[in-house]
C-alpha cells in the first residue's frame, strides 16, 4: 500500500477521533500541535512535524483523494523517500517562511491562529510533480497555471496567511521540479498523457 495512502487515512482517522474529544480537548489537541507564531516563537519546534499529522476536521473526500492521488503518484515516479522529503521540506520551509514574515508584525489573533493540516506538503509534491509532464510548453504551462490559481487568493480581499503559504510550498515544490529536471533529464516515470 502506498505510504500517501497510509499518511491520508491516518491523518483522516485522527480527525475523526479528535471530533469525539470534548471541545477544550480537542481545541488544547490542535493548538499543541499549531505551527502558529506564538508556539514557534516559545521554541516548540516538534510542532513543524506535528501539524503535518493532524487536520481541524475529516478532510473533504475530494481533497482527500486528490491528496492521495499526488501522493501515490509522486511515489510510483519517485519513490516514497523522495515524496515524504519533498512533503515535508515543503511543509516545513513553507510555514517558517510564513513565520518569519508574521513574527515581527502580526497581531494576537494571527500569532495564535491554528495552523495545521496537509496542505502545504500537498502544494509543495504537487509542484514537484511538474518534472513528471513532458518537456516544453506543457510543463510550462502547467506551472504557470498553479501558480496563478495559488496566487489568485493572495491578491483578494480577506486573503490569510494560509493563502501565502499554499503559494510558497508550491513555488518551493515548482523549484525543486526544476531541480529535478536540471539532474534527471528522463530518468524518471512520465506522465505520457494529459
Amino acid at each position: 500500500m502506498p505510504l500517501g495512502a497510509v499518511y491520508a487515512g491516518g491523518v483522516q482517522l485522527g480527525a475523526h477521533a479528535l471530533e469525539r474529544l470534548v471541545p477544550a480537548e480537542r481545541e488544547r489537541v490542535l493548538r499543541g500541535c499549531s505551527t502558529n507564531v506564538d508556539n514557534l516563537d516559545a521554541g516548540r519546534w516538534e510542532t513543524l512535524l506535528s501539524s503535518a499529522c493532524v487536520v481541524e476536521e475529516p478532510m473533504p473526500l475530494p481533497y482527500a483523494l486528490l491528496l492521495v492521488a499526488v501522493l501515490g503518484y509522486a511515489e510510483y515516479a519517485y519513490g516514497a523517500w523522495w515524496t515524504a522529503a519533498v512533503f515535508l521540506f515543503g511543509h516545513t520551509a513553507a510555514t517558517l517562511l510564513v513565520y518569519g514574515a508574521l513574527r515581527r508584525g502580526a497581531d494576537r489573533e494571527t500569532r495564535r491562529a491554528l495552523d495545521v493540516g496537509t496542505s502545504y506538503g500537498f502544494n509543495a509534491v504537487l509542484g514537484a510533480l511538474t518534472s513528471a509532464l513532458p518537456r516544453g510548453a506543457v510543463r510550462t504551462a502547467v506551472r504557470a497555471g498553479l501558480l496563478a490559481v495559488a496566487a489568485q487568493p493572495v491578491l483578494r480581499r480577506g486573503r490569510t496567511f494560509t493563502d501565502a503559504g499554499h503559494l510558497v510550498a508550491l513555488g518551493l515544490g515548482i523549484g525543486l521540479s526544476v531541480a529535478v529536471d536540471c539532474r534527471s533529464g528522463s530518468n524518471h516515470r512520465k506522465i505520457t498523457h494529459v
